[in-house]
């Protein structure tokens, strides 16, 4: 019987050397890629000839590129309420401004089409103490987004992240309301909801219109006070076991890509990823 879904992973969370990562993703029975960080860099500042190279490996090993993981609105909204400091931010070695916005929204475009992604992942700038007041202007944002990506085949992913101004489901599916457009889904990370202080599963899944999530994120922690300690998938708090089944319900299309975050046994980051890598194709199965 074949697994319920596909899986796949971000690169640099088993190896910041694709070779590395992709033999290791294949070994697994990973058949996509999302690509966040390579040679160092953030996928946004690499040359053409960087990205080919990368299709080229990724495809060299039966993995398809499904995702740009852009850090697109990953910055400070100017003029809006102050960061809220109790989220970790985390950069991915992208050190990009408001300003910068504009020319990370071309080089996206150009890069999903240099790689055949259908998924560009952006965000919702830093969580501010008071996201409300971000929320027209997250809208806007993302709309001029979506109306860009509906000519070029490709979806805008939302990614509730906690330390942006989308974190919950529940503040998802405000988003999703406010802005009905067949070019902007979801990338629903459960684990993210968790630390943004809600349960992700089933309320947090459940307040999402099933069919506007275009892509699934799998880590698992536990959560203090908003601070995360990672674990081995299917050790911490999420409902890994009753989120997939739920998908499988909802007849969810895509795949179901690993974002580690969990440092393994013994501090190797590429032993944590093969660990939790067999845990989610057991979870699949």
């Amino acid at each position: 019987m074949p697994d319920r879904f596909r899986i796949a992973a971000i690169t640099d969370e088993f190896s910041p050397d694709l070779e590395i990562a992709a033999r290791a993703m294949a070994e697994i029975g990973m058949t996509g890629a999302e690509l966040r960080m390579l040679l160092g860099k953030n996928v946004m500042d690499l040359s053409d000839e960087e990205i080919d190279r990368a299709v080229e490996i990724a495809r060299a090993h039966g993995l398809e590129i499904l995702s740009i993981a852009s850090p697109l609105l990953k910055c400070v909204l100017p003029e809006a309420p102050p960061v809220d400091e109790r989220f970790q931010q985390d950069m991915f070695a992208a050190k990009h401004t408001f300003a910068d916005q504009p020319r990370l929204t071309a080089r996206a475009f150009a890069i999903a089409e240099r790689t055949g992604a259908r998924i560009i992942r952006v965000f919702s700038y830093w969580r501010t103490v008071n996201p409300d007041a971000c929320f027209d202007r997250i809208v806007d944002a993302l709309s001029k987004l979506a109306d860009q990506a509906a000519g070029r085949g490709v979806t805008i992913g939302i990614e509730n992240e906690h330390a942006c101004n989308i974190g919950t489901g529940e503040e998802t599916a405000r988003l999703l309301a406010a802005l009905d457009h067949p070019n902007l889904k979801v990338v629903w990370d459960p684990a993210n909801a968790l630390v943004a202080g809600e349960n992700p599963f089933p309320e947090g899944y459940g307040r999402i219109p099933p069919g506007r999530i275009a892509h699934v994120h799998a880590k698992d922690c536990r959560v203090e006070n908003h601070k995360a300690t990672w674990l081995e998938l299917g050790a911490g708090a999420v409902d890994w076991p009753g989120q997939i089944d739920a998908l499988a319900r909802d007849r969810y299309p895509g795949w179901i890509s690993l974002e580690t975050h969990w440092h393994g046994p013994k501090g190797d980051k590429l032993e944590a990823s093969e660990i939790c890598g067999r845990d989610l194709k057991r979870l699949v199965a």
